[in-house]
């Protein structure tokens, strides 16, 4: 370690002061102040006693920069998927077909023949009902995001958040038409249109879709609408219902989900850059679109 030497008048005052306790009159020099070495021993024993600065987690961090920025995201988001022509049209088509099916007697003939044909009982009704629940679409997406902000991988943070965003677009919208609506189900429940179930596997399944193609995609939509298929069979909703919660769910997930394909990092793209100069560079570039 080296010497750390004090020059001038009040070293000499500080070392009169402290002479037996210190030392001090040993290594006056030339009035110069010379500071006694410490050992190895010492230093450790110092350093051990120094209080480490407390390391930030990256979940908390990242959970605190997104859930900000969460009401702007589902605005914006729900512009893009709501007031595009072609989706608003599709789900114009769909509530007009609902609306038909349940004032033709469409659904009560649905809902007859399923009553005495039921598919699902004991172990598999519960098992469907419990996979196509959107506390447990949540609650997995909750954990996708929590496991990839610990560990600092941007990429799964964004596309697990990004799932989270559709989810909640697809429960809001869904919630407030059931309340709007306010009819019974078949068998007798409250808020029957549209179907929860429904809409939220089905969001799940365009999400998945758009991140990793059909391989991933086609079986998820296959479970999605055993979902629904379940969701008519048991009573719990009329087949408007279900159409109308499927349309709802794969407008949402696809437009929200490719709008927010590509990587993004505190709200900038990352986007491949190469470089035009004499020398060739290759490298990740941010992009903010104002």
């Amino acid at each position: 370690m080296n010497k750390l030497r004090w020059n001038g008048f009040w070293p000499v005052v500080f070392c009169a002061a402290s002479f037996s306790a210190a030392g001090c009159g040993e290594v006056v020099r030339s009035g110069t102040l010379e500071a006694p070495v410490l050992n190895s021993a010492e230093v450790s024993n110092e350093a051990s006693q120094t209080e480490k600065p407390s390391k930030k987690s990256p979940l908390l961090e990242s959970a605190k920069t997104d859930v900000l920025n969460w009401p702007r995201r589902i605005i914006e988001d729900s512009k893009d998927a709501f007031l595009k022509k072609d989706n608003f049209s599709a789900l114009l088509m769909a509530g007009g077909a609902s609306i038909a099916m349940h004032h033709s007697n469409a659904d009560k003939n649905i809902a007859g023949h399923l009553e005495r044909h039921a598919a699902f009982h004991g172990f598999a009704d519960e098992s469907f009902n419990f996979i196509g629940h959107p506390g447990v679409h949540f609650a997995a997406t909750g954990l996708w995001y929590g496991l990839s902000a610990e560990n600092q991988d941007e990429f799964n943070r964004e596309r697990a958040w990004t799932m989270m965003t559709a989810l909640s677009v697809t429960g809001l919208v869904t919630v407030g038409l059931k309340g709007i609506r306010d009819n019974e189900t078949p068998n007798g429940k409250k808020w029957a249109w549209p179907s929860g179930h429904t809409s939220s596997s089905f969001t799940v399944a365009s999400v998945l879709h758009e991140f990793y193609g059909p391989k991933v995609g086609i079986p998820a939509y296959g479970l999605a609408s055993v979902v629904a298929y379940r969701m008519m069979d048991t009573g719990d909703h009329w087949a408007s219902d279900v159409v109308f919660g499927a349309t709802l769910g794969w407008i949402v997930g696809h437009t929200i989900a490719g709008k927010h394909k590509k990587l993004e990092i505190a709200g900038l793209r990352v986007l491949p850059y190469m470089g035009n100069g004499d020398e060739p560079a290759a490298g990740i570039a941010l992009v903010k679109q104002f």
